[in-house]
Parts: C-alpha cells; structure tokens; sequence
C-alpha cells in the first residue's frame, strides 16, 4: 500500500510521482533550442504547479511563494529569475510536449497502480465529457479563441477530459477553442485508453462510427440514450410493440441510422438496450457487452451514475483550482496554465486516491480531494522554514513588494464592447432661464417676508 502523503514534504508529494525517469523523459521532449535561461524545465513545472495549489491572492504573490518553495527543497540548484515577467517568458517558451509527456508518464503509472483495481469484470470504466473555461478579454485571445455558446461572449477555452471511474481520477485530456468538437476530442484521446475498458457517455454521445470503432479496438462503451436514437427488432418479434414496450427491459436490439450507416450501406449493429427505473424517470442505455453476466442490468446503473464523477472533477478544477477564469492573457500562456493546472489537480487526487478492502477485495477510494489539497499547502509553508536567513530575507522583501504593489500606467485605457449592455450617455447640461416679471414678483414678496 502506497505510503500515507501527510507524512511526507512537497518534494516527497511531488517526487512520488514526477521520478527521475519522468524528467528524463520530458527533457527529451522539451529539446530546448533557445539562448540560456536561468529557468529549466523542472523549475518552471514546479512553480507552475505550487502556483496552481495556490498561496495567495495574485498571480504575483503565488508565484513568489512558489518559486521560494522550489528554492527552498533545491539549496544548492542554481536560483531561478526572481521576476513574474521573466517566468512567464520562458513558461511561454516551453514546448507543449514536454508537459504532455508528463501526462503520459502519470498514465503509465496509474495503470499500475489503480487501473486493475478498478476494473469490473475485466473492464476498466472511463467517462468523457467536457467544459468550457472563462478567459480574459483581451485583443489576441479574442481573435484567436473566439467565444463559446453564446455570442459576443468572453474568449473561452474547451477543456474534455477521460476520468477514471468510479475514483474520478483525470486520465487525459484535450484542448480547443470555445466552440470545439467534444466529438472530435474524443477521438484523440480514444488511443490514451488501455486495452479493454469501458467508456460511459451521457446522450449527447451516441454515434455509429464511434460504436463502430470501440468494437475495433476491443472496447466497450455504455452509452445513455434519447429518442433521438432509433432502435431496430427482427418483423417477427412482437416483444417490442408500442404496447409491450413499458416492459422492456434487457435486450438486444440492431443500431442502424440511416444517414450515417443506412445510405452508406453499412452494417447494422447489434448492441444491448438496458432500462434503468428510477424514482425521477428511467434511464435507457446501449452497450456492446451482450453477457449479462459481466455487465447486469443493476451493475449499468449503478456504472452510469459514476459518471458524474466527471462533473466533479471540472468543479474541482475551476472551484478547488480557481480556474473558473484563466488569468493569462496570450494564447501561448492561456494553454500552459490551463495544462499545468490540470497536471496539478492530477497529482492532488492521485495522492487522494487509497487502497482500501471490502467484502470483494481490495477496491480503491478517493479521500477528500480538500483536505489532500490543504496538506500540500501545508507542505509549502513548512518548505518556507528550511530557507537560508539570505534566503528567506529576498524571499519576504518580494512578498512584501507584490503585496503593496503600485502599478503605474504606462498606456492610455483601452475600453472593451460588453455585449449586452447600455452605452454609457453622459447627463444633458442644466438648464438656464431668464426670471419672469411674474417670478420676479414672487422673490420680491419672499425676501421682505424674511426681514421681517
């Protein structure tokens, strides 16, 4: 059993998973080419992630405790830029492979360590879905990202994301523009997945050529299903009639859209139509595993509620995270942030994660993913202690200087188009009149009654 992480300090928590090896390997894809920087790659991941545990309240105090905390646990390392401008640079530098090969070595570790104990019957249950993340307004994101759902919203970025089940644990993960193609992300992440597993998927996933290429790859899917999705039984079978159709439970019926198998004369799929009661409505799902045995009727619902473990984890990336907002304001740094961020909540609830025995064995269990997050925090306060008194001076100078920070502006105020909203009119100017004989009069008669 993986030892207890509260016992250990931020480079024990990081090292666990980001070995030696793994930074061999992403050093070879990282291939730096450009002059001499006083940031290398594994100090650039490490305050990228201590920055997204986030201590503090600006992206200028995060970076200053982030970089005091790698300073602190590499004493004799040569020291990184004390400056933010200069870190973003060479963040914005740093190739995107080299994170993603980060990624890829956390998924080979995962299949050892939680994949089996996660499998139901020799399946290993993945869901996919996606979400779409806030940017900043600025010029270069707004013509590059463009908006989301709705129009003349800010720029936005789309985030879709495999995640473990039932622990939740992300698995990888693909980026696009506000209006990308979950379809199509999945598509590219359908090769990260081991061999046999199981992808759920809510309604607004059924497609024959997906089915037809998780058959392909001897994977399975299970598959939330609408009205939309037309189903087929042989002409002599009766059991499907309008009538009988509120008993319908379990059974195998043929997948055979016209327009994307039909007119292209495909072949119809056989898969298996599962009807899940519930107290607030029934829930119909397809799947390709027609053995009752190794995927129940009770066993589908009880796997599709998993899936919300999905939703869950973008609520931890933009609320536990403070990611409902990416605060970079170039498309270069808008992806390395959101990327370092994810490889952060990765590792939070890769440690959260625990091994745990039941009736049927040794299962796996997510801890608090709040109270592992606390402990790195922790972490990086008590790696502030070890700091030199040199150290730790330089180190409570820069806090002190982002925190009374007075930034003078140096350009003229761009104004932005909010859509929806009012154009501000500045007021009409007032009014000036000649006083009437008759108002004359009146002011007369005003001033004597106050003599007297």
């Amino acid at each position: 059993m993986r030892k207890n992480p509260c016992l250990h300090s931020l480079a024990n928590i990081v090292s666990q998973f980001l070995t030696p090896q793994v930074w061999k390997r992403a050093h070879q894809a990282w291939q730096a080419k450009h002059a001499p920087s006083r940031w290398k790659l594994q100090a650039l991941v490490w305050v990228l992630l201590t920055m997204a545990w986030g201590l503090g309240d600006s992206i200028e105090e995060r970076f200053v405790t982030a970089r005091a905390a790698y300073v602190a646990h590499h004493l004799k390392a040569r020291r990184p830029g004390q400056s933010l401008a200069g870190f973003l640079h060479a963040l914005a530098q740093l190739p995107m492979p080299a994170l993603r090969t980060l990624n890829a070595c956390l998924r080979e570790q995962f299949t050892e360590s939680f994949v089996d104990a996660a499998r139901i019957h020799g399946w290993a249950p993945f869901a996919c879905d996606g979400t779409r993340l806030l940017c900043p307004r600025s010029a270069e994101l707004q013509k590059h990202l463009g908006t989301g759902a709705k129009e003349a919203s800010a720029p936005m970025l789309f985030l879709t994301a495999l995640v473990l089940l039932p622990l939740g644990l992300p698995w990888a993960w693909h980026w696009g523009k506000g209006a990308a193609d979950e379809h199509r992300h999945l598509r590219q992440l359908l090769p990260t997945l081991p061999p046999r597993s199981l992808l759920v998927l809510d309604a607004a996933y059924p497609s024959y050529d997906l089915y037809q290429r998780l058959q392909a790859m001897d994977m399975a899917f299970l598959v939330r299903v609408s009205s939309r999705s037309i189903f087929y039984t042989l002409d002599d079978d009766r059991r499907t009639e309008p009538q009988q159709l509120p008993r319908l439970r379990d059974r195998l019926v043929y997948y055979w859209p016209k327009k994307t198998a039909q007119d292209k004369k495909q072949l119809p799929l056989v898969v298996r139509l599962i009807r899940v009661c519930g107290k607030h409505g029934d829930v119909w799902l397809a799947t390709n595993i027609m053995d009752p045995d190794q995927l129940s009727r009770k066993m589908a619902g009880h796997v599709y509620r998993w899936r919300w473990r999905n939703e869950g984890l973008f609520r931890q990336y933009k609320h536990l995270l403070h990611k409902v907002k990416i605060a970079s304001r170039s498309v270069r740094l808008v992806h390395r942030e959101a990327e370092g961020a994810m490889l952060a909540l990765q590792l939070v609830l890769a440690h959260a994660a625990t091994r745990t025995q039941s009736g049927h064995g040794t299962v796996m269990v997510m801890d608090s993913p709040r109270r592992m997050l606390l402990i790195i925090r922790s972490s990086i306060t008590a790696a502030l202690s070890r700091l030199g008194p040199r150290q730790l001076a330089s180190y409570q100078f820069l806090l002190a200087q982002v925190r009374a920070e007075q930034r003078p502006r140096t350009s003229r105020r761009t104004r932005q188009i909010w859509p929806r909203r009012r154009d501000h009119k500045p007021p009409k100017p007032p009014q000036v009149r000649v006083m009437s004989d008759k108002l004359k009069a009146k002011r007369q008669r005003v001033f004597a009654a106050a003599r007297h």
